[in-house]
């Protein structure tokens, strides 16, 4: 038999339950009538689409956000930091300038120089990026290769404001939402239909104008941020050779290896987007080595098979994300 104080005991603790019960059901009861949010707009020389769950629009904050990436990074923006800098001139880096810096220099040391924010040039000399120049000779790539000063953090940017923007909604309470920049994205919780949030991955063909949206799979992801780099839409044809636009950084030239696209998960967006880069320079069997070394990376590879076929490698943890 119980004692007296056992039944004080319990005689507080079914009022406390109870209390705690009604105030779970009414936050769930809340959390799904609450309005999912679309922002939709146009940054970096691309487009974004951001679905968040919040009873008020935060479009004005977000795009706020988003302006002091642009104002640090874009290549678009005469008056960005990197645009500035790219100029001769002294300026003032930002701690913001400063972390993205120092992610892609330690991306550059972890993938032995295939990420590299100095390759801008011969980009350009190779006529993708912004200045479309005829192909270049020998002694100008070789020449190129020995020119340092010029950033483009066009790999890396794009990842790193989904992130921003993902801050930005954590701090304001947000605990459902998916931010793409792009292509690069970010995701928390659930989507509006109470499940995780469905990112597809496209199918890598001859797609220049980007009219093609088949997909290759679709992954259920949340909670982890996602990059796709390829070499399937920036390319051009020239003495009936293809010209990607992926540059190795080590050799001036556009790389001739088998992999198409190269998707990462990882848990910031910025990171996703560097190394989705860096294994477009790497190729399969490199990028295998290096992951390897990171197994908090998961891939999703689409490469050319002998028989003109695509084949597909994914890391083992990505197999219970994939959808049936």
């Amino acid at each position: 038999m119980m004692d007296e104080k056992q039944k004080k005991r319990l005689l507080w603790q079914v009022p406390f339950l109870a209390l705690l019960i009604v105030g779970t059901v009414l936050i769930i009861r809340q959390q799904q009538s609450m309005p999912y949010q679309h922002d939709e707009g146009f940054v970096f020389g691309t487009v974004y689409s951001i679905t968040y769950q919040s009873s008020d629009n935060l479009k004005v904050d977000i795009e706020a956000e988003l302006q002091k990436v642009d104002d640090e990074f874009s290549m678009f923006n005469e008056r960005s930091t990197v645009a500035r800098i790219n100029r001769g001139e002294t300026v003032q880096k930002s701690d913001m300038f400063n972390e993205v810096f120092e992610l892609a220099q330690t991306v550059n040391r972890e993938t032995n120089g295939a990420f590299d924010i100095t390759v801008a040039p011969l980009v350009n000399a190779w006529g993708f990026g912004f200045k479309h120049e005829s192909m270049p000779t020998r002694q100008q790539v070789d020449s190129l290769l020995k020119v340092r000063d010029q950033y483009d953090f066009s790999a890396i940017a794009k990842g790193y404001g989904s992130d921003v923007v993902a801050r930005l909604l954590r701090k304001r309470g947000v605990q459902n939402f998916m931010v793409e920049i792009g292509g690069e994205i970010v995701t928390q919780g659930i989507s509006e239909r109470r499940l995780p949030w469905k990112i597809g991955v496209t199918k890598p063909t001859d797609d220049s104008l980007s009219v093609s949206g088949e997909l290759q799979t679709v992954l259920n992801i949340t909670d982890v941020a996602m990059a796709t780099s390829g070499n399937y839409r920036n390319f051009y044809y020239k003495g009936g050779r293809k010209y990607a636009h992926t540059i190795d950084p080590k050799t001036g030239y556009p790389v001739q290896h088998s992999l198409l696209s190269a998707t990462v998960l990882a848990k910031s967006c910025a990171v996703a987007d560097a190394y989705a880069t860096s294994f477009m320079v790497m190729g399969v069997e490199r990028a295998k080595e290096l992951l390897e070394r990171h197994p908090e990376l998961m891939v999703y590879f689409i490469y050319a098979k002998p028989d003109g076929t695509n084949g597909v490698w994914f890391s083992p943890s990505l197999k219970s994300k994939i959808a049936d």
